[in-house]
């Protein structure tokens, strides 16, 4: 028997020459914490200053409405919730009448 020999070409990959590394652009000196923290608040001083806030009598039709539609969905829930549980009841109450 014979074993022939099976030979492969391998490729390599040519790196370009072309790619240049970036020039590095000196860093800023780092910041105090103390600056950032004043910064950032002074930040926010501002854009809160910048919000359309709604007027008391606003604020109070808009808490009506809130309340009374959370008290209706709820009523909606309870009334659904008794139907449910009655149906359930009277299909108990046949069920138990048929069988026995």
């Amino acid at each position: 028997m014979t074993v022939q020999a099976k030979t492969m070409d391998v490729k390599t990959m040519d790196v370009k020459k072309t790619q240049q590394s970036v020039p590095t652009v000196p860093k800023e000196p780092p910041v105090p914490i103390g600056k950032k923290v004043r910064d950032f608040l002074g930040d926010v001083k501002s854009e809160l200053k910048k919000i359309n806030w709604t007027s008391y009598d606003e604020l109070r039709v808009y808490t009506k409405i809130v309340v009374i539609s959370t008290f209706i969905f709820g009523m909606g829930i309870y009334v659904m919730d008794l139907l449910i549980q009655t149906s359930l009841s009277v299909l108990e109450y046949f069920i138990r009448l048929i069988s026995g």
